[in-house]
């Protein structure tokens, strides 16, 4: 295991493994992405009961300030359909109505359906991630989640974690820092 991520504290009492030796632990977008990027990428096996952030936290000592939620926002203008990512602390609420709509230029945006999100990403509701979705949807990581050292992200399934620098969501396909992308709960 990487010593930054060892002497970072986010993996809590996690044991995470290089997540490009252990393709069993991603679902197959993500294990695939994993495997053709550049990403200091490790991965942690837990009890699926906890994948919910706040559970993780508690059960596992994961620090909240580390842990960034995907969130797959689709906006519609004239009948077309656009979807992003947006990777938000999990403290924060992301601003759906707000800076996504009208970055995404869409009349409006709201979060999409979870059996959609599911089918299109081919990961598990409560285990989306950024790394391995459709190439053609943006991801939107707000500045506060770059700037992380260490986050803990989903890994396509309920099953595991994903441990990355925050700078590194910005190497993703598609990856861009938005500012204020994301309110303070």
């Amino acid at each position: 295991m990487s010593q930054q991520l060892l002497n970072s504290g986010v993996a809590g009492r996690l044991e995470p493994l290089p997540a490009a030796d252990h393709p069993d632990l991603l679902a197959p977008p993500v294990a695939d992405a994993i495997r053709s990027l550049d990403l200091d990428a490790y991965v942690a096996a837990i009890d699926p009961e906890y994948a919910d952030t706040e559970n993780l936290c508690a059960h596992y000592d994961v620090p909240l300030d580390a842990s960034i939620n995907a969130v797959v926002v689709r906006g519609t203008r004239a009948g077309v359909e656009k979807h992003v990512v947006c990777m938000t602390p999990a403290d924060r609420r992301v601003d759906v109505n707000g800076l996504v709509r009208k970055k995404l230029n869409a009349r409006k945006a709201s979060f999409a359906p979870m059996d959609y999100a599911v089918d299109a990403t081919g990961m598990e509701y409560g285990g989306i991630t950024p790394v391995g979705v459709p190439e053609d949807w943006p991801i939107w990581v707000d500045a506060v989640a770059a700037d992380v050292p260490w986050v803990c992200i989903g890994s396509g399934i309920r099953g595991s974690k994903l441990f990355l620098p925050g700078a590194d969501l910005l190497k993703l396909p598609g990856a861009e820092r938005v500012d204020d992308l994301a309110r303070p709960n």
